[in-house]
């Protein structure tokens, strides 16, 4: 039966469904049916090496225990598994002792780095979590307000300084706080701007030593939100952050509004990081722990 997940895949199942109805009564696809699967694969944004990769699988390893669909399947979760840690609700503990958990969100201009902020908070309030915002995108004063509106909705109190301020300081003041608070999860909400590589890197050098002088080992996670609806081009936005913000892991939102949400697999080939949560659609409570099994069930449906 396919869940959250499987529904926010529905537009991406339905641009593989042909290619996979082609190979479903076929023991060993010929080729012209496994580069009609390719191309479906990667009109889904799976990525052309990917793609070529999961292609290939079939190509090389048939099965007679298995038909072509569940091949396709195995190997996917093979893709996916191999860069999910074991950490099943999505979410890695600040070390024992250390209180709180700091994560920090990067990600390009509109990718949902801002809703994202609230739903995490949201999610985890709803787990018996407190938790502290920061408002560290201080270049637009729109999200600054939005995360305000946001933290009174959630009863979240939002650590936040004047438009224009300096990011780091806001890290820092958002860090103390939540250590003199003794809250159990920090989320601060980064700028999204495209920079040069040298701005990018210095700012967010920056942001990672405040966090640090504020709490011991901080930031714990840097979460990049990439927009599921950008697909390629979303991984390629994210390049610096890849570099410079020290990334551990991916939330890929907006999945829910995408064709295109073949992509996290191109994300767990190309950029060999867990992807931590999915959004699901635009209400506050459209999150999801990613899980590998329930995305596969998703993009490929049930085999007829």
């Amino acid at each position: 039966m396919i869940g959250v997940l499987g529904r926010s895949l529905g537009r991406t199942r339905e641009r593989l469904s042909a290619a996979l109805q082609r190979i479903a009564p076929l023991r060993q696809p010929d080729e012209e049916t496994l580069e009609a699967l390719e191309e479906a694969l990667i009109a889904a944004d799976v990525g052309p090496a990917t793609a070529a990769r999961l292609v290939e699988h079939l190509r090389q390893a048939p099965s007679a225990d298995e038909s072509p669909r569940e091949q396709l399947r195995s190997a996917m979760l093979e893709l996916l598994s191999a860069r999910q840690p074991g950490c099943p609700d999505g979410h890695l503990q600040a070390p024992a002792g250390r209180r709180p958990q700091v994560i920090l969100l990067v990600g390009v201009n509109g990718s949902g780095k801002t809703t994202s902020t609230a739903k995490l908070g949201a999610l985890y309030r709803g787990q018996g979590k407190s938790i502290l915002f920061g408002a560290a995108d201080t270049f637009r004063a729109a999200a600054v307000e939005q995360l305000k509106v946001w933290g009174e909705r959630l009863d979240v109190p939002v650590i936040a300084h004047l438009p224009g301020g300096d990011p780091a300081a806001v890290v820092y003041d958002t860090c103390e706080a939540g250590r003199s608070r003794d809250v159990d999860v920090v989320i601060i909400d980064t700028a999204g701007r495209l920079q040069t590589k040298e701005n990018l890197m210095a700012e967010l050098s920056k942001i990672h030593r405040a966090a640090g002088k504020a709490i011991e080992g901080a930031p714990d996670e840097v979460w990049l939100v990439l927009d599921a609806t950008t697909g390629q081009n979303g991984l390629r936005q994210a390049e610096d952050f890849l570099q410079h913000a020290g990334v551990t892991g991916l939330i890929l939102a907006k999945l829910d509004g995408s064709a295109r949400g073949g992509v996290a697999l191109s994300i767990a080939d190309q950029l060999e990081l867990p992807i931590r949560y999915v959004g699901t659609g635009e209400n506050i409570d459209n999150l999801a722990p990613f899980d590998a099994g329930a995305y596969v069930e998703g993009l490929l449906g049930e085999e007829e």
